[in-house]
């Protein structure tokens, strides 16, 4: 990266620079830099980014980190070492800003796409982060950029005992998003590497995740500010004040934040639970800090604050164990032989691939219903995520092919009447 930005004098002298036979040689080893570095970089994603989801491959070669940074690297060393051979390296005077406004681009982009893939507000930040970057790039070349800078340097105002200029700002600002860019990509890696490994706990691992990620967001803050020349004690009684605003405001939000905190601490309830709130069942597929996602077996997802899970009853069927007892419900005439056929039905669910051999399946009377003998059959499961309606329907499928098989019938709802024949004489009712 050039040490200075060009004023209007050097631009002429660039100018005419570009339009000498010397520059040609420059561009020639501009453009084997570019190609070295996409020689490089398809190698390497050849062998090793298939491993792993990473900032530094795109879907192309140039989509990635890696390919701006290497050509960025190159440059630089062919812009040191052209002036002591005697070739003009007013070329890379253009290349190295372009250069730069490439990786900040990439960068920006990869990471706010693995770390908030299914953000709304990606797409802006890239298409601004992108004007931003080429503007100020050409800006820079053309000698604007210092000159506006210094300008703006003679705007400022106080922030308590602080002097801030605008130039403070936006320094601070670009400043904010690189760290704010890197923090992002960090807690992505680690978070990765964390739920991607095959031991401990998956929901501690997920605290730790969080718990990274906010540390190193504040510290990103934090370190911008510093940065950019305020006294971080300027904000203590500022951030106090606003901290008991913001408190009062938001109590359920920061209660959220502590029961999704609780809940992943004492594992009460975890990723892959089937669980049943408020007369809605599915399976945890996500614990976040503030909201928990249930999926249903019918693909619909509830996003349920975790406050709900701590202060309502929530009904658990993976806590300690995960089988479920099913039970349905079938007749038989009267007169039938339940000696003989309950054991016949018992075995008629045992061999149902999804029931359970201990505890087995058991058949009772349970009543002496008006069309029948009512008996209800009852089966353990071990995979409740999969659903009851299916091993539910098996069950009742094969108790029927048994009585079938058995000639016994299923009694239909029947009414005795009784007719009485009037004297003779009088008319029929």
């Amino acid at each position: 990266m050039t040490s200075k930005a060009i004023d209007f004098a050097e631009l002429r002298d660039l100018g005419e620079a570009l339009l000498s036979t010397n520059s040609l040689v420059g561009l020639a080893i501009l453009i084997a830099c570019l190609g070295l570095s996409w020689v490089v970089v398809s190698l390497l994603q050849r062998r090793i980014a298939h491993l792993r989801p990473s900032v530094f491959f795109g879907q192309r070669i140039v989509d990635g980190v890696l390919f701006p940074i290497l050509a960025l690297l190159l440059a630089l060393a062919a812009k040191t070492w052209l002036p002591l051979m005697g070739i003009s390296h007013a070329v890379f005077k253009l290349a190295v800003p372009v250069l730069v406004s490439l990786l900040i681009i990439r960068l920006t982009v990869q990471v706010l796409r693995t770390a908030l893939p299914n953000s709304a507000l990606v797409e802006l930040i890239e298409q601004t982060v992108s004007w931003a970057a080429w503007v100020g790039s050409i800006l820079w070349v053309i000698g604007v950029l210092p000159w506006l800078r210094d300008e703006l340097n003679d705007i400022t105002f106080k922030l308590g005992a602080t002097t801030i200029s605008v130039t403070n700002l936006l320094e601070a600002s670009m400043t904010a998003l690189i760290a704010v860019v890197l923090a992002l990509w960090l807690s992505s890696v680690i978070e990765s590497r964390l739920l991607s490994r095959p031991v401990g706990d998956l929901s501690l691992r997920k605290i730790a995740a969080n718990v990274t990620r906010a540390v190193l967001l504040l510290s990103a803050i934090l370190f911008s500010l510093s940065a950019a020349g305020m006294d971080l004690t300027a904000l203590s009684v500022m951030g106090g004040a606003v901290g008991v605003g913001i408190g009062l405001g938001m109590q359920k939000l920061a209660s959220n934040y502590v029961s999704g905190f609780v809940i992943l601490a004492e594992r009460s309830l975890r990723i892959g639970d089937m669980v049943k709130v408020d007369n809605f069942e599915g399976r945890i597929t996500d614990i976040k800090t503030r909201f928990t996602v249930i999926r249903a077996l019918n693909g619909r997802e509830s996003i349920v604050p975790n406050e709900l899970l701590i202060t309502q009853r929530v009904e658990n069927s993976s806590l300690a164990d995960p089988t479920v007892l099913i039970s349905t419900v079938v007749q038989v005439a009267y007169g039938t032989d339940l000696d003989l056929l309950l054991p016949q039905l018992t075995d008629a669910v045992r061999h149902i691939p999804r029931v359970l051999k201990s505890p087995e399946p058991s058949v009772l009377l349970t009543q002496f219903a008006a069309d029948g003998l009512e008996l209800t059959v009852s089966f353990w499961i071990s995979d409740p995520e999969n659903g009851q309606g299916g091993v539910r329907s098996e069950v009742n499928l094969s108790l029927l092919r048994k009585l079938n098989e058995l000639g016994i019938e299923i009694p239909f709802p029947q009414r005795v009447m009784h007719h009485q024949v009037p004297p003779a004489g009088l008319p029929s009712a």
